[in-house]
């Protein structure tokens, strides 16, 4: 039994209940099977992964369940206590019932004879911070579970142009073993491979153009930058990020019309959780600024904006084989998406997190493009006093754009769009630009330009684009699940 995430825990106990209630067995035997069965795979450090539950819920609802747990506690907690004498604080983190709450996470965990993350930075940052305690217990039941994608569904699928191009040139193999797709390689030096590459590339823009006219109303230019970011809206992805530099540019070319820019046309897809009050608010905010800049002639269409509602994997097909560039987030704990652009000729713009970690070992730092602060530098920016209002004071293309959320340039209501703005300046009921938006707006901005300058050499983006889909062959889930059969289930192939 393989838990993801914390959502399935009820499984550890309703397991116990079984095996003693109606297989009769003692409880040591039933502890062996259980804790032999589950594992727990960790797939965000977000707290609406790390379920807790109250008790008087929890207790109610599941009276049988909830006396199971509280055994496994109490006999987890002999043996934490055995081996840290003395130690409350440790007694007090590691419990599964605490403070009124049912902690799925450590549940999971005591339970689990395996757990994993999904990256190996992630899987860092639950051994040294979010797990620590659990970590130096019990290191052996740690281990790492990079994610993949399928190519049959993101490339062979969703992207036949290009699919067909590879076959072409390095035959099918690719297709169920996708470390083949290291054979395209060579291609990186070849003149004709690359004009055939970026001419796929631009039929799949004609393509999304096409679609975005018919179902947007929008008018987009094939021939822009398409920088799209698609994914789950959360704050922690920093769509808001995006945005925010999408207004900064604005407003410089408000006041510099002339100014020598490629033109870019940025596109969103997202859902936000259903009570996610201010994910929604962020794409009000995108699509406000979508009417505002699409509709102003004096930017001769240099920028556009658009978001594709109803965010699916069949838009998705559309929309990944027509991307140049993506921008990702900060405490991303793998991010498959970044994986889909790579697997079609997309160039990562994205901080050091998640499997963006991986991406730069395998495609080197000239073919990516960083931002932001390390995972390091954002642990230590949580210790100390971190004031966005100097920022906001500093540099003012971030002050335009977030007075420009307040003063009615994309809404009449001026009230609208101000707890985006009290979010980041003075916390609105948390730690104030939670998501340092503001303190890695400047190297943003810096990789945007970055951006701006390589498009401008198509030989060069050529390049860049081939050696990221010839080095994706890592991040199939092939080997994401072969890992899981052969060091986790322990299950042999069955050659058909």
């Amino acid at each position: 039994i393989q838990m993801n995430d914390t959502h399935p825990t009820v499984a550890v106990p309703e397991l116990m209940r079984l095996l003693i209630d109606v297989e009769g067995l003692s409880w040591e035997d039933a502890w062996e099977v259980t804790s032999k069965t589950c594992a727990y795979t960790n797939h965000t450090i977000m707290a609406e992964a790390l379920e807790k539950w109250p008790i008087d819920l929890f207790s109610k609802l599941l009276p049988r369940i909830y006396q199971i747990v509280q055994e496994i506690d109490r006999r987890f907690l002999i043996k934490v206590r055995e081996m840290y004498p003395g130690n409350e604080e440790k007694v007090r983190k590691m419990a599964i019932l605490m403070n009124g709450q049912v902690r799925m996470a450590n549940m999971a965990i005591v339970a689990g004879f395996s757990v994993n993350g999904v990256a190996q930075l992630h899987t860092e940052i639950l051994e040294k911070q979010e797990l620590k305690d659990f970590y130096q217990m019990m290191p052996e039941k740690f281990n790492n579970k990079t994610n993949g994608i399928t190519q049959r569904r993101f490339l062979a699928h969703g992207n036949p142009l290009l699919a067909d191009w590879i076959t072409d040139k390095i035959g099918d193999g690719w297709i169920t073993d996708l470390s083949q797709i290291a054979k395209l390689k060579p291609l990186v030096e070849d003149e004709d491979a690359r004009r055939e590459f970026m001419e796929i590339k631009y039929q799949n823009k004609v393509r999304l153009a096409k679609y975005i006219k018919e179902h947007n109303g929008i008018d987009v230019d094939p021939r822009s930058i398409f920088d799209i970011q698609v994914k789950r809206l959360h704050e922690y992805k920093r769509q808001l990020l995006n945005v925010l530099h999408i207004i900064g540019l604005y407003n410089q070319l408000k006041m510099n019309p002339g100014m020598d820019m490629v033109p870019r046309t940025f596109i969103f897809g997202a859902k936000a959780a259903a009570g996610y009050r201010r994910a929604k608010l962020i794409i009000k905010l995108i699509n406000a600024v979508a009417d505002v800049v699409n509709n102003d002639p004096t930017i001769e269409g240099k920028i556009k904006v658009v978001f594709m509602e109803n965010y699916r994997v069949s838009l998705a097909e559309r929309l990944i084989p027509a991307a140049e560039q993506i921008s990702l987030a900060s405490k991303e704990a793998s991010g498959t998406g970044n994986m889909k652009f790579m697997l079609n000729g997309a160039l990562t713009l994205g901080t050091m997190d998640g499997a963006n970690v991986e991406i730069y070992e395998e495609v080197g730092k000239d073919n990516i493009f960083i931002f932001g602060m390390s995972a390091e530098e954002v642990q230590a920016k949580y210790q100390t006093h971190y004031d966005p209002w100097f920022i906001y004071n500093m540099n003012q293309e971030v002050r335009m754009a977030l007075t420009s959320l307040i003063d009615g340039t994309f809404d009449q209501n001026t009230d609208l769009f101000r707890e985006l703005y009290d979010a980041l300046l003075n916390g609105c009921g948390g730690r104030a630009d939670e998501y340092f938006v503001l303190e890695d707006y400047a190297d943003y901005a810096r990789a945007q330009w970055d951006i701006d300058r390589a498009y401008r050499d198509q030989t060069k983006w050529a390049k860049m684009a081939i050696v990221n889909v010839a080095k994706s062959g890592k991040f199939s889930s092939d080997r994401t699940i072969r890992q899981y059969a052969e060091e986790i289930w322990d299950l042999k192939p069955l050659h058909i």
